[in-house]
């Protein structure tokens, strides 16, 4: 009986949670950005600091690599389609840094689409949901991931406002820059998100 209590109490809790992010206009915004966004994920084989460091010396192998393939793209989907036409070399690319330094994990590269927690990438803050992303995973994946956004340029720090502020709103780039007024919403999307998960 208990049960059932408690889940009424989420359901209301959850009807009410969505009109007001609906009244607000904020869970829209929200699903914008992630619309508008493509993002770079890389995991490590795990959490131990030789890992760690070897997810960061692909990182910034990757970055300086798909730096020239992303040049000309102008949009999310260009974007999108430069990695998946050039994902093998990718992947490869990946590898040859994996095995010039020492280790023999496989790498596996994909476009997808996966769900990410709210994160804050240095001055940049993005809603939690589902997001499109080249995922590169080193060896078993266990360990700690890095991200960053590929489109637009996010990545690059001499490019970053430039980019931001030619891709989304002036709204929400307020959203993505200005965290502390929107933190508690965030959180809140984040929840809605986490509860939404529960019942697909």
């Amino acid at each position: 009986m208990k049960r059932w209590r408690y889940l009424w109490k989420a359901v209301v809790c959850a009807t009410v949670m969505a009109a007001l992010l609906s009244m607000t206009g904020f869970y829209g915004a929200c699903e914008d950005i992630r619309q508008e966004v493509f993002r770079l994920h890389i995991l490590a084989n795990s959490d131990s600091e030789a890992d760690q460091k070897l997810k960061l010396t692909v990182r910034d192998a990757l970055l300086e690599y798909t730096s020239e393939l992303f040049r000309d793209c102008h949009s999310k989907e260009e974007s999108m389609q430069a990695a998946q036409v050039h994902l093998e070399d990718i992947r490869a690319y990946a590898q040859q840094v994996v095995q010039r330094e020492g280790y023999a994990y496989p790498v596996q590269a994909y476009v997808t689409n996966m769900a990410f927690t709210t994160r804050v990438y240095e001055d940049v803050t993005l809603p939690a949901g589902h997001y499109d992303a080249l995922r590169v995973v080193i060896g078993s994946g266990q360990g700690h991931n890095w991200w960053c956004v590929l489109y637009p340029a996010l990545c690059l720090p001499s490019v970053r406002r430039e980019a931001l502020s030619e891709v989304v709103s002036a709204g929400e780039e307020t959203m993505m820059t200005d965290t502390e007024p929107y933190r508690v919403r965030f959180i809140l999307v984040e929840w809605w998100e986490g509860l939404c998960s529960l019942f697909a």
